[in-house]
This record gives C-alpha cells, structure tokens and sequence, in this order.
C-alpha cells in the first residue's frame, strides 16, 4: 500500500497499481542521488585540481608577510566564494521558467563553481583529515536520509524549526565575521550538524511526499526537471553538513 505522510494511504489503489508506483518512485529518488553524487563528484574533482596544480596561484597565492608566506585570497578567490550563491538565487527563481536541459547546465556550472569555492580547506585543513571527514559525512547523511524515507511519522514540523535554525546559523556566522570568536563558532558548528541532519530527513520525505502528489500530474520532462531541484536541495545539506563537521572534526595543516 502505498503511503505518505502528508496524504496517508491509499487503501483503493490495487496491488499493481501500488506496485508500479513504488517502482516509480524508487526509480525517481535514484535518479534524484544520482545526481546529487555525480554533482558532489563534480565539486569535489574541481576543488582537487585547483588545490593541487598551478591554478591555485589564481586563487590562493603565497605572498610575504611578516610571519612569513602565507595565502592570500585573491578577487577571483572572492567571487568563486559568492559564485554558488548566484547561481542558487538563478535555479530557486527560475524554476518554472528555465527549460529542463537549462536547469541541468545550471546544476552542472553550479557544482563547478561550488568546488572553486572550497579550494581553501585543502589550504586550512589536511588531506587526510578532509577525506575521513567526507566519509563521515556519507555514512551521516545515508543514515540520515534513510529515515527521511522510511519513517511514516511527519517531519514537516521538524523541517520548520530546522529552517528557523539555518537562519539563526547565518545571523550567527554574520555576527562572528566581526567577532572572530571560536567558542562561538564551534557552537555554530555543533548547531550546523544538527540542523543539516535534520534537513536532510525532512527533504527527503518531502521529495518522496511530492512524487505522490505530482507523480501523475508532471510528464517525463517536468519529473526530469524536477529531480534535479530536489537533487540540489540534497546536494546543499550534504556540502553544508560536511562543512561543519570539518569545522569540528578536521585536522589544521601546520602551516
């Protein structure tokens, strides 16, 4: 029988029916983590060769200062960290606007400028530790996500307090920019886990709820279109959740 939270069970749908929707949505919610990992992949390749070649002179150059040679971040370093911003506001916009292979491109461009603007952990923190964390968060957000989709309790609640939670995040983040303060920020970071966790169980139930309520209404390409949205809200809670466990779990490089 199929079910969903927001709209409960459909007792009159017959055994096959129940039987192809199931094979629908399983084959949706694939498709939506195939995405969000390929998007990852992308992400991850870009800020790897830009760490790890010549082209983080562009970025990141060493230049002198008392201490030292130490990093400095350069205008393009600058736009690379508001880029994904950009291009978050374009796809949340224009979503009934851009065509579906629009909507792919922009995903695809998104997670390469996302991945410019990561380059500076490789800088802060040790490849190794970067790597621990990553799979840390893999195991986190599949657990995570698990639930989302198998619990038959309503998360829409949570997914609200959460969101009130992301904005305190960034409030908070906004204040300490001026602050610098490491108490502060390790409680952000502690708050961050919690939040993105969260948000990661209640859009996936979201995603799974929304199939039910438009898997008959959307053709082909509607459903492609959309995957990819639901891909991107996924493919933010896991680069946000990594993000503030490498705050608290990463090791600083010495230098």
């Amino acid at each position: 029988m199929a079910y969903s939270p927001q709209f409960g069970a459909y007792p009159q749908a017959s055994a096959a029916t129940t039987a192809v929707f199931d094979a629908g949505l399983r084959a949706y919610m694939l498709r939506v983590y195939n995405w969000m990992a390929s998007g990852l992949l992308v992400t991850g390749a870009v800020a790897y060769a830009i760490a790890n070649t010549s082209l983080i002179n562009a970025f990141y150059p060493l230049v002198p200062t008392p201490f030292g040679f130490q990093h400095h971040a350069t205008g393009l370093a600058m736009i690379a960290m508001f880029a994904p911003l950009a291009f978050v506001l374009v796809l949340s916009l224009g979503v009934n606007k851009l065509s579906t292979s629009a909507a792919q491109s922009l995903f695809w461009v998104f997670c390469g400028a996302m991945g410019a603007s990561l380059v500076s952990i490789f800088l802060v923190y040790t490849s190794e530790s970067i790597v621990r964390v990553f799979f840390i968060t893999s195991a986190t957000f599949a657990a995570t996500s698990l639930y989302g989709y198998t619990t038959k309790a309503d998360l829409s609640r949570m997914g609200s307090f959460m969101m009130m939670g992301l904005f305190g995040i960034i409030i908070a983040s906004l204040v300490n920019m001026f602050f610098q303060s490491s108490a502060l920020q390790f409680a952000l970071s502690i708050v961050g886990v919690i939040v993105f966790t969260g948000l990661t169980a209640y859009d996936t139930q979201r995603i799974k709820s929304s199939y039910l309520q438009y898997a008959y209404a959307e053709g082909t390409d509607g459903a492609a279109k959309r995957s990819v949205y639901d891909a991107l809200a996924l493919y933010l809670n896991f680069i946000n959740l990594f993000m503030m466990l490498l705050q608290l779990l990463g090791n600083r490089n010495n230098n």
